[in-house]
């Protein structure tokens, strides 16, 4: 499942970059590292399908592209036109799946897990557990009173199974301090993963049960869907219809309750797992010096103590600090009190409200051709720094109220400008008067970059009026 809003790791997560397509402390990002983390059930003999990846429309291309990255083929892309939770989420899933039955192994994006090898020998465990029907969900032993997580209850006293797995008793959700501070010394109770292994039809028989209108909902704009692969689109309308729900709310607590005839299972995992759901989060897994702080990136520190830095641009230090994160992008910089991170996502939401477009985009934004970098602006221009991918262009458009000087730093770049269809080389450039049909393409095979002057009127992203896209991006 790899959608996400972008909030709680702001400023370098954004709506349209969200932290799983992130890397932290590695040269994978999250979402490479779960694909991964899946792919190696295949080393142990466990007989995988390719990955099926739950998104944003938004995303799509980032998808191919990540994926790209480390070898992996999708056996499917679903996209999702609006977010419903991942109560609809797990139902497209199941329904792609097909009538084979396999057993889904239900994992988010966005996770980071220390121990690989306990994580494969933990689903090895999940899988079998679930081969008979049940519902198996990993659990995490807590180390501390944690209120942001939801919590498994299980039965009390409980042997482990030949299987390796408790019978469940309930789900709880977060709780308040002083209620995880008695989970805790109790010793029953687990943090929910929100990782689940069960059976496609068992899925779908016990959303039926519990929550029929999000299963026929689902069904129905599964059935209207459109497909051009690896994308499979269910229907806008249909799905936008659907009731927004947790798996967790739609059939993990009513499947839990005492009269209730379906087997639920937890299958513990002890491979340092964390959702990075928090910058204190981020800086407790870095590695960290004797006085606890944590840099990434150009960072300076002083005379501090439980500081994270990362520095994403230019040189950030710190004297005198103590619990403080400090987080700086380009276009945006947070501080904020460790113990605290968590209400980073009251300022994206009142970034929303304002308008501002820090909420959803960083400086550099990527395209499924490549990417573009606004580097300065002002009253009547702009100027961007943009990529172009090898093979790759961008479509034949135009603009009603700007004009644009191009030139190429690095590559070799073929423009269409107006009638003319011209090659220009590094130290070259050319001229695009207000309304006229252009496009930038790289028919080479190394990055093609150029520097982009606007001048206009306006400058915003929507003056663009396409003609020919090889994306699917169609104007409204």
């Amino acid at each position: 499942m790899a959608g996400g809003s972008g909030t709680r790791l702001w400023p370098l997560s954004r709506a349209l970059y969200p932290k799983q397509f992130l890397a932290f402390g590695s040269d994978r990002t999250l979402f490479q590292q779960a694909v991964l983390r899946l792919e190696a059930l295949g080393a142990s003999g466990v007989a995988l399908r390719p990955p099926c990846i739950i998104g944003n429309e938004e995303h799509r291309f980032m998808v191919l592209d990540q994926l790209r990255e480390i070898g992996v083929e999708p056996g499917g892309v679903l996209l999702e036109p609006v977010g419903r939770n991942t109560a609809p989420a797990l139902t497209l899933a199941a329904l792609f799946a097909g009538e084979e039955d396999p057993i889904l192994v239900v994992a988010a994006a966005d996770h980071a897990v220390g121990d690989l090898a306990a994580f494969d020998a933990a689903l090895q465990r999940a899988v079998a557990a679930a081969s008979d029907g049940s519902i198996v969900v990993l659990g995490i032993r807590p180390t501390r009173p944690e209120i942001g997580y939801g919590y498994i209850r299980t039965q009390p006293g409980g042997a482990i199974a030949r299987d390796g797995s408790l019978d469940v008793a309930g789900f709880v959700e977060k709780p308040d301090l002083a209620t995880a501070k008695r989970y805790v010394a109790e010793g029953d109770y687990f943090w929910n993963s929100g990782m689940f292994v069960l059976r496609a039809s068992t899925w779908l028989a016990a959303l039926a049960e519990f929550r029929p209108d999000i299963e026929q909902a689902t069904r129905a704009a599964w059935a209207a869907r459109k497909s051009d692969h690896p994308f499979c689109r269910p229907d806008r309308a249909m799905f936008e219809a659907i009731p927004s729900e947790s798996i967790d709310y739609a059939v993990m607590e009513p499947a839990a309750a005492p009269a209730s005839h379906r087997t639920l299972k937890m299958v513990e995992l002890d491979a340092a797992w964390s959702d990075l759901g928090s910058w204190d989060a981020v800086w407790a897994l870095a590695p960290r010096d004797a006085d606890g702080n944590a840099l990434h990136g150009d960072a300076l520190i002083e005379d501090s103590r439980n500081v994270y830095v990362h520095a994403s641009s230019r040189l950030v230090s710190a004297v005198g600090l103590e619990n403080l994160v400090i987080v700086e992008t380009p276009d945006a910089v947070l501080v904020t009190d460790l113990a605290r991170s968590q209400q980073v996502k009251k300022i994206v939401a009142t970034l929303g409200q304002r308008e501002r477009g820090e909420a959803n985009l960083h400086r550099r934004v990527h395209r499924p051709w490549g990417w573009y970098d606004s580097i300065d602006h002002g009253p009547r221009f702009q100027v961007k720094r943009i990529m172009v991918k090898p093979g790759a262009a961008i479509s034949l458009q135009m603009h009603h109220h700007r004009a644009e000087h191009w030139i190429v730093v690095s590559g070799i770049a073929e423009v269409t400008n107006g009638d003319q269809v011209i090659t220009l080389h590094e130290n070259e450039s050319t001229y695009i008067p207000i309304g006229r049909t252009h496009r930038l393409a790289n028919r080479g095979d190394v990055p093609l970059e150029i520097i982009e002057v606007q001048s206009g009127a306006y400058l915003g992203e929507d003056d663009i009026v396409r003609f020919e896209d090889v994306y699917g991006r169609v104007e409204r």
